[in-house]
This record gives structure tokens, sequence and C-alpha cells, in this order.
């Protein structure tokens, strides 16, 4: 087929162009298709007046560092020259509502507002700042996203049923806000579309099996062989034991039945016996009886395979003559072999052969002739209604159709026609890039729920990082998806393809995939291997599907007194009575481990090669845990470097205090490092200690937030207790960021808020964030785009 990649490329640019019909569909029906649900929690916000009610909290509270004079951090509040100046900088104050939610303003040390008080400050600053209206959110609208690799990947393989991963050999994708299924960063190069069209003619020819070429019979007269002599005009003999031969051309590799019509003229007490041999390939020669006699002649078959084409020699060979003539006894007794001619019928078809189910998937018909179109246009809609995810417009078809019908015109069969027609639906943008329907898709004030197809694309994609299976098409088909949205919810969550939500979310979320890049010093540690490093990714991974699995509390990421090992890492954990390869559950010593914070996945990827960092540790908890990440350092901070005083080598605790002491690093550090340096009794690749260098460790600190720790289990108990709503909100964020495609905005918020409520009230259960997520108007809904990019998210596109 490679020398058909070019020959159809003109016609393979009219079957995928790239338009997409609209759908028309109004505000109105919007709250009709997705209900009230996604709103039915949404708290009013209050209005404020900003001079009686908002400024008099904000000079309570903020003025000490950001009003009356002061500009901590260039910020000052009480600076703008007008109220409408004021509420124009919505960069400032966006920075002031998150540190407001996340609580980090005020500092711990200084008097904290009520929580009337914070309502206050944040209402108005939803209200009339941001013009966030929590009984009619703003879906937000996510940039039409290509298939990353693992969804292409999974794609396939549910689709065609190939599971060869042909994606493994594409450029790696980009990454956004810490994913790569981001719609703004999925971009396509000229590289990328030549692996498209390479892998789209591989995935065929894998899935479909090769039609097998007519069978043909052809028939040599022994009146063409070589050896022994004619014995009228159709019949050639070998009156003593010698051999005939004749050659031919085998065209092409398979089994092939050879056949010979012999009799023979029987003379003693045994009969004729003939072997034939089709000298090629080693294959063993056959013999035969032939006990048919002259004017009853008989066929002889004998089966050989043809490992490759090409002439071969046919040699038929007499082997038991007997002659005897007793003394006036009339006639003689003669045994002799006659052959009247050979036939060779092939190549065979394997009757044993079994039909992929591959095959199947994509051949729901078989065509019945060279000309059966009917049967081409059902292969083709079920194949396309399948690979775009909803039902294929009459035009698609036709111009599929018409790349079948070319092809015939040039010469080829129809199996050939179909592949390639095949592959260019595979190379379509409809199959490479999830495109949703919206009649003004320039228009921000349009909001119109997703199709029920686009929302079962929404769906598979989110749980299985795969397309939507038939139960959800057909559902979609009907109209009935969102009135069945939570039973397939959990259907989804309960199949084995929801662990794409370990791979991929949680690979990504926890920074997991980094670690395969990661190379700690092998000098300082000795047990470091590459046996090592998988067992570290797949306790997380089976970990996080314990959670996902259970339907256990968040929390639980935190606070767990169990994981998952095999023999070398419960030898790494100090794990006794654990042996060989295999992964088992193992309670924990919670003094000293518990949770993700001591994996020792996370614990490596957050260290540098030769030790431990506490600044990289304490980063990523506020990062990936408390949803606060730190801003990036200064380019002009120097690195921390060994130090001494007084001839003794300082510990890293007191190094890191002096090199916080430089100017623009106090702030951030006094967030990232108590949390680091609480986890400094895990060393560079995870494993447990209390001493460092013969020092033993300190491990207490006090976070920003006010409370005081001795060591890593008090820290987890902090975290997972009085920080819980951090961290739900966190993982709520970063899931959402996951599913939606894009990065969160301020209007997006009230959705955070409702969903964060919805899940706290209900367990904090696995399922109840993935609902939640479901539920919210970011999913269900979308607008039009208006121009420009938010200040939220300008600078986290990587």
């Amino acid at each position: 087929m490679n020398g058909k990649k070019h020959q159809y490329n003109m016609q393979w640019q009219l079957a995928i162009g790239c338009s997409l019909t609209l759908l028309s569909m109004g505000c109105n029906r919007a709250a009709e298709l997705v209900g009230d649900t996604p709103n039915s929690e949404a708290s009013v916000v209050m209005e404020y007046d900003y001079e009686k009610d908002v400024l008099p909290v904000f000079a309570r509270y903020c003025y000490d560092c950001h009003g009356d004079d002061m500009d901590k951090g260039g910020v000052a509040l009480d600076t703008y020259p007008s109220h409408a100046e004021l509420v124009a900088d919505k960069k400032t104050w966006l920075m002031v509502r998150e540190n407001l939610v996340t609580r980090l303003m005020p500092p711990a040390e200084k008097p904290q507002p009520t929580s009337e008080e914070l309502a206050i400050m944040k209402a108005w600053l939803d209200r009339e700042v941001f013009q966030l209206d929590p009984a009619h959110p703003d879906p937000g609208r996510v940039t039409i996203r290509r298939l990353n690799r693992q969804e292409y990947n999974n794609t396939i393989r549910d689709m065609v049923g190939v599971d060869f991963q042909p994606a493994q050999d594409f450029p790696q994708d980009n990454t956004g806000y810490g994913f790569d299924n981001i719609g703004d960063v999925l971009s396509l190069s000229p590289l990328l579309l030549e692996k498209y069209l390479d892998a789209a003619e591989e995935v065929i020819d894998m899935a479909l099996v090769k039609s097998p070429s007519p069978t043909r019979m052809e028939k040599l007269d022994s009146s063409t062989f070589d050896g022994g002599h004619m014995s009228g005009p159709a019949t050639r003999v070998l009156s003593t034991e010698g051999a005939m031969h004749v050659y031919h051309e085998f065209p092409e590799a398979g089994e092939y039945m050879v056949v010979i019509k012999a009799f023979g003229d029987q003379a003693g007490d045994e009969p004729v016996e003939m072997e034939v041999d089709v000298m090629s390939d080693g294959w063993p020669s056959k013999e035969f009886k032939v006990q048919a006699e002259k004017g009853r002649p008989d066929l002889y078959e004998y089966r050989v395979k043809e490992n490759t084409p090409g002439r071969r020699k046919i040699e038929i060979e007499f082997t038991n003559d007997y002659y005897t003539a007793k003394k006036g006894e009339r006639p003689a007794q003669d045994r002799n072999l006659y052959v009247e001619y050979v036939a060779i019928e092939g190549p065979l078809a394997d009757k044993e052969f079994e039909v992929p189910e591959s095959h199947r998937r994509i051949y729901v018909v078989e065509p019945q002739s060279e000309d059966d179109y009917d049967a081409v246009r059902r292969i083709l809609e079920n194949f396309a209604l399948r690979a775009y995810r909803r039902p294929p417009a009459d035009a698609e078809i036709e111009k599929l159709v018409e790349l079948v019908r070319l092809a015939r015109r040039e010469g080829d069969t129809l199996d050939v026609g179909i592949r390639i027609a095949l592959q260019a639906v595979l190379v379509s943008p409809q199959f490479l890039f999830r495109g949703e329907l919206q009649d003004q898709p320039d228009n921000p004030k349009e909001i119109v729920p997703v199709t029920e197809y686009d929302l079962a694309s929404r769906l598979s994609y989110f749980i299985w990082s795969s397309a939507p299976d038939d139960i959800l098409m057909d559902l979609a088909s009907r109209g009935g998806l969102r009135a069945n949205l939570r039973t397939q919810v959990k259907r989804m969550l309960d199949d084995p393809r929801s662990y794409a939500l370990a791979e991929n979310f949680a690979g990504q979320w926890l920074s997991l995939r980094k670690l395969e890049s990661v190379m700690p010093d092998r000098e300082v540690f000795r047990s470091w291997n590459d046996g090592l490093r998988e067992a570290m990714i797949q306790e997380t991974r089976l970990f996080f599907t314990s959670i996902q699995r259970e339907d256990r509390d968040l929390m639980n990421f935190i606070n767990a007194d169990y994981t998952f090992v095999n023999e070398q890492l419960a030898k790494h954990y100090d794990i006794p009575g654990v042996a060989g390869p295999y992964f088992q559950r193992v309670r924990l010593d919670t003094s000293k481990r518990g949770g993700i914070l001591s994996h020792a996945s996370v614990l490596t990827l957050t260290s540098n090669p030769t030790r431990t960092s506490p600044v990289k540790r304490g980063s990523w908890v506020l990062d990936k845990i408390l949803g606060t990440p730190p801003p990036p350092p200064p380019p002009t901070v120097p690195p921390i470097e060994d130090s001494e005083i007084a001839g003794r080598k300082l510990t890293f605790r007191e190094m890191l205090e002096m090199h916080a002491e430089q100017p623009g690093c106090s702030s951030c550090h006094k967030r990232m490092d108590p949390l680091g340096l609480g986890l400094e009794g895990f060393d560079g690749i995870g494993a447990w200690r209390t001493k460092e260098e013969g020092v033993t460790l300190d491990l207490s600190g006090k976070l920003i937030s006010g409370q005081t720790f001795s060591g890593f289990a008090e820290l987890r108990d902090i975290l997972s207790r009085e920080q819980a709503d951090l961290f739900i909100r966190c993982v709520t964020k970063m899931m959402m960021t996951y599913a939606y495609g894009r990065g969160l905005e301020v209007f997006d918020e009230p959705e955070v808020e409702r969903a964060v409520a919805h899940i706290m009230d209900n367990g904090n259960r696995f399922s109840e964030l993935i609902w939640a997520v479901v539920d919210s108007a970011g999913f269900q809904m979308r607008r039009g785009d208006p121009k420009g990019r938010s200040l939220a998210n300008e600078d986290k596109l990587q």
C-alpha cells in the first residue's frame, strides 16, 4: 500500500475536509437540556456597597501592609484615583481574592477576619469586580482539542481492537496548566501529520486480514514431463524404477494441493508404490500405494506449503519395480506406474483460520462482489460513526465511497479501496480533533449545552481517555444520556478503562511521569536502579486506583495507613514479610509513613541527585496538595551552597535559614521551607532516616498558617485535618482542569465552590469528586469565545 499513499492524496484531501457543521441551539433551550442541577447548590452573591461595607474590612485587615502609605510586595489598595479604576484593576484583585480564599492573607500573626467579614470581601469581589453570577454560571469555551498520544492509542484500541500503541512514535505532546490534554497547546506539526499518515496505514493493515487470492487450478499434462516414456497420447509410464518430473511456478506463498492422476500394472504381492516430492523449503516427500488399475485411474493428493513464491520441481518416483516371467508362462508378471497428469490447486484458504475481532468490527458486512457499494457504504458509515464520535453526514460518506470508486477505476480491488477510505477517516480532522458543534462560536453571550454526542465524548475522554463506547453512543442517539448521566458515570468508573485516570490524571497531577527521567546519584544512593524506579511508580498508581475503585475518602491521599509494595520496595521501606515481584497491600507504621507524601516516587522526584531538597518538596506540597503554588524564584537569587561557621559544616536547615534571609526570598520560603523540612525524615529516594551525616535531623516546623509540628506524622495530620478544605479545593480544581481541557478562569470559581461544597457534604468520596466535575456547567455547557486571554492564565501555558 505504500505506493498508493501519495497516489490518492488529492482525493484524501477532499475526503478529510475539516469543516464542522454547526448546530443551532438557543440559550433558552440550554437550561432545559442541562437542567437546574449544576446551579441548584449555588448561593446568591450578596451585593455590598464598597464605601459602607467593604472598605472598612479591607482597611482593618489589609492596610497595615497594603495601604496607609504601605505597599508591601508592590501592592497598595488605597491609591486608586476613582472607583472605576479600582474595580478595573482585575489583576491585583484576582491576587487578593486567591490569597483570601486560600487563607494566605492576612498572615497568621496578624488579626484574622471573621467568616462573615471574609464573605463580604469575597462577595464584593465576585459581584462588582469579576461580575460573577452563581445563578447563571459561565461555562467557558475550550479550544478545539487534538487527541494526545495516550488518547490516540486508547481510541484506536477501543475502536479497532488493535492494541499496539501506534502513537509511541509520535512527537511528545506539549503541556499546559500541568496536563497534556489542554486544547491551547495541542498543535499539529508537519512531522505529526506525517506520523498520522503512517499510523493510519499501519492500523488498518493490522486490523484487517488480507483478502486471499482466488484459488487457481493448473493442470500439467504428462506429455510435458521429463523421464519415463509415453504410453499413448496422454499417459506417461515408468516401467522400471526411476522418476519423471515437471516444473511449476508457484505464484505466491501459501498452501497448495498437488493432485496426481495415476494407475498401475499390478504384479507380485504388493501394489505399485509412488513417491511424490515438491522440492522446496525442505517440505517432506509423500509416499502413495497406487492400487488403481488400467481403465480405472485414481487421484492422489499431496498438500504442501510454500513459504515463498517461485519455480519448483515436482518429481514422481516409481520405487518398487517387479518383473518375472516363468518358463512357458504368458503373460509375464510386470509392475509399472502410469501418470496421466498433475494438477496444482492453490493457494488454498486456511479452513482453520478465524477472522479476527478487529476485522469483524470494521467489516460489519462482507461485500458480495467487487461492485457491492451498498456494503461499502455500510462499512464506512459504521467506521466513521465511531471515529467521528457522531453520525457522519451523507456528504461525508459519499466522499469516502468516491475514494473506493477511484481505487477501482485505477485497477485496485474493492478491498484496497476500502482500506484507503478507512485510512482517510483516521487522518481526518473529524477523528484527530474533538470538535464541538455550536451555532455562534464567537459570541460570548451564546451559552448552550453541548450536544449529547459531544457530552459522550467529554465523558469518555475524561474518565477513560478514549472514545465513547456503544452504550454512550446509543444513549446519545436517543437523547437519553443526560437523563442517565449519574448511572453512566458509575458504570464508567467501574470499568477497567477508568485506570486511565491513574495513568493520565494522577501521573500528571502528582508529577509522577517526571520520575521516568530522574537520575539519583548511584554513588550516594546505592540501592537505586530501574527496578526500584518502576516499583515506586507502580505503588503510586495502585494507591490512586485503590482510592478510586473503593470510592474512599479523598483525604486518604494524605492520611492513608496502607500502601502497595513488592519485595524490592518493601525492603526499601523496611517492611518485613513481603517476597516476590508481585505487589501486595500492606499496613504502614503511621509514625513514619502514610499517604502520598511518604511515597518514594514523590520524595525522589522532589529531591536533587545527591541529596534531598526541602525547597522542592515544600513547593510540591504547596502546588499539588494545597493548591497555592509559590511564584518561580527570581533569576538573580543564588543557589543554596554548602557553608561552614567556625569550622563546622552547617546543616541544610541552617543553610536554608541563611538563604531565606536574602532580600526577595523570605515570603516564599516561609511558606515552602517548613513543609519541606517536615519531610526531611526521608532521604533523596524516600528511605526513612533520623540522621544525616551523623547529625540528628530536626523535623519540626511552623506553617505560615500558624500550626506547629514536631515531625512527619504531625505535619501529615495538620494537612489532612486542619487544611482538608484546601486539599479538596486543590484536587477539585486539578480535576476540573483535566476534564475541561483548559485552564480555570475566575468565572469558574462559583462552580469550583459548588463542587467543593458538594464533595465535602458527601464524605469526600472519590465518586463525588468525579460527579461534581461532570455535573458542572463547565463540563456540560459551552459559550462563544470572547477575544483575549484571562490574566489568571496568561503565563501558565508551557
